[in-house]
């Protein structure tokens, strides 16, 4: 299991494409809202699911998908998922 840093690492790399306020990807935490801190489109949280999703080979469903709002909330449901394979 990836640790917590690890698991931001990824997710990172998964948002960048998405993000529209650079200075709050720069700093992001466990608390940074992916729609209010880094400007992303609901649309491209799709995306971000489908891509973490194909990075972690684990399947997110709709309920999840509505509680990822924020980088914290994305490790809890990655970790979540892994543990249930």
């Amino acid at each position: 299991m990836e640790t917590k840093d690890e698991l931001i690492t990824t997710l990172k790399t998964i948002v960048k494409p998405y993000v529209q306020d650079e200075q709050a990807f720069q700093n992001l935490t466990e608390d940074t809202d992916f729609i209010k801190d880094l400007k992303i489109n609901s649309a491209n949280l799709v995306d971000i699911a489908l891509d973490v999703e194909e990075a972690y080979d684990i399947e997110i469903d709709n309920e999840s998908m509505e509680r990822m709002l924020t980088v914290g909330s994305a490790i809890d449901i990655i970790r979540q998922k892994l543990e249930a394979k």
